[in-house]
């Protein structure tokens, strides 16, 4: 399957739409929600966070390294010895480096540090799942714009035709060719077009902010969406292509992985373990050691060692074995949550074709739907004009006719999310899909590379500073749109 997305002519004429100011594609809002997105920058954070858990488990099988400085006042002494050989100083001062290097931990470090790697996997697989909603959502505001910006010209132009038509039944209720009623239906239909207008206006702002807070700018002329990558025969095959590639899925199964090894650490935590111990002490009594104390017992020295150390967990009161059930328990919900991420992704695939295909079949009756009422106005037009026929039929038509273009606009929209959607579904909806340039893709790989083997860092300096950009100082959006080239105005009687 081809599963990036080129970009084509106008999908729909219908979404032929104003140059406000400059022409943004959906490639351009796709790159910039990437770019400066907060939910995708924060997920990029959460990856890194995750990425510092496997140093961390690491840790714990490196030498341990520790220094200390003492000082001591001997408040209460010991009696001296009857000849004055031995003898507590009064003060003392201890410097000491000590070492530990684990040797045998039975598999508690080794599955930590497995634990911790898988749950770098499923943080990268979160991180694809995130920029698959992203990229979803910037594509339904995209289409949302484009949809609302024709509604409003649709409604626009119905308005014209609408006030026309009122201005036109005036002048033949003077000439004595309408009546009273005629005029009354004309202003009811000019009132209806216009509260038609307000809730096309209204709602085309609300879809502009809400194309601003996912991209980070207002939208500017919006080009056609290209066409979509070949989608699946059916709901079956949607489904086996999910199984493979879907990020969510992934991630939980990932997890799972990470919980079998919690279990195995926390059995570890319960073994023996077997360490290789060394120190060096330095140590100065401060001129307080009482004279002839023995050959051994002088004011200062310095004293080293070197040995083993066996440690055999006998009780800790429960803690261990509550531990290892713990995480039995944990890993009991990561097996519940991968059944429930392939509940989910079943539905997710089977509904997204199934809105996908039968978006297209209204798109096909749509476009039927205005062509029939199109030439059903032509001829009320005539009719009306011939006196055949009463102006309400007329304004019913004209009615018709926008419902037929609206339902047209809506469901070429709803079809072409569905279809985004379909793809996310199946893990085709991200980043690397969507032919960003390579110096543009994100990779998680490097920040982990960097701290994987990192064991020294002298410098801890860091304010966070947010890279999603805010959208605090950009302009509240209007529902301004240029009116339709074509404007098809009934032309008055003679």
């Amino acid at each position: 399957m081809n599963r990036s997305i080129a970009l084509l002519s106008c999908c729909a004429g219908a979404l032929a739409l104003p140059s406000p100011a400059w022409a943004q594609s959906l490639q351009d809002a796709l790159a910039s929600a990437y770019e400066n997105n907060p939910t995708l920058t924060a997920q990029r954070a959460n990856v890194r966070v995750a990425d510092e858990g496997v140093p961390i488990a690491r840790s714990a099988g490196l030498p341990q390294i520790e220094g200390s400085v003492t000082y001591r006042e001997n408040v209460l002494q010991g009696e001296p010895s009857p000849s004055g050989f031995f003898s507590d100083p009064d003060r003392q001062l201890t410097a000491q480096l000590s070492a530990e290097v684990p040797i045998i931990t039975f598999g508690a470090v080794r599955n930590s540090v497995r634990a911790a790697e898988s749950r770098v996997v499923s943080s990268r697989y979160g991180l694809r799942s995130t920029e698959s909603e992203l990229f979803t959502a910037v594509v339904g505001a995209y289409m949302d714009v484009l949809r609302d910006e024709a509604v409003v010209q649709l409604n626009e132009r119905n308005l014209s035709v609408m006030e026309f038509t009122l201005s036109e039944t005036q002048q033949r209720r003077s000439a004595g060719n309408r009546g009273p009623t005629d005029v009354a239906q004309a202003e009811a239909r000019v009132a209806l077009a216009e509260a038609q207008v307000a809730n096309a206006r209204s709602q085309l702002i609300a879809s502009r902010e809400a194309f601003t807070r996912l991209v980070g700018m207002p939208p500017g002329d919006l080009m056609a969406p290209p066409p979509l990558p070949s989608l699946p025969q059916g709901p079956e095959a949607a489904v086996a292509m999910a199984f493979e590639n879907n990020p969510e899925l992934l991630a939980a199964k990932t997890e799972l992985e990470a919980a079998r090894f919690d279990v195995d650490a926390a059995i570890g935590q319960g073994r023996p373990s077997f360490s290789g111990i060394g120190g060096i002490n330095q140590y100065d009594y401060l001129g307080s050691l009482r004279t002839n104390t023995g050959p051994r017992n002088g004011d200062q020295g310095t004293t080293a060692f070197v040995g083993v150390r066996l440690d055999v967990p006998i009780f800790q009161g429960g803690r261990i074995s509550a531990s290892i059930r713990q995480a039995q328990a944990r890993q009991a919900v990561a097996a519940e949550q991968v059944v429930e991420a392939e509940r989910m992704l079943v539905a997710d695939a089977r509904s997204a074709y199934a809105i996908w295909r039968f978006a297209n079949v209204v798109t096909a009756a749509a476009e039927r739907g205005v062509e029939a009422n199109g030439r059903v106005l032509e001829g009320l037009r005539a009719e009306t004009r011939a006196g055949f026929r009463p102006l309400l039929d007329r304004l019913n038509a004209e009615q018709e006719l926008l419902n037929a273009e609206v339902t047209l606009v809506t469901a070429r929209r709803d079809a072409y999310v569905a279809g985004f959607a379909l793809l996310a579904a199946m893990g085709h909806a991200e980043a690397r899909d969507l032919d960003f340039d390579a110096g543009v893709l994100y990779d998680p790989a490097i920040s982990y590379e960097q701290s994987r083997d990192r064991v020294f860092q002298f410098s801890y300096d860091f304010e966070a500073e947010p890279l999603g950009t805010s959208t605090f100082d950009t302009p509240p959006q209007d529902a301004s749109v240029e009116p339709l080239e074509e404007l098809p105005v009934p032309a008055a009687s003679n």
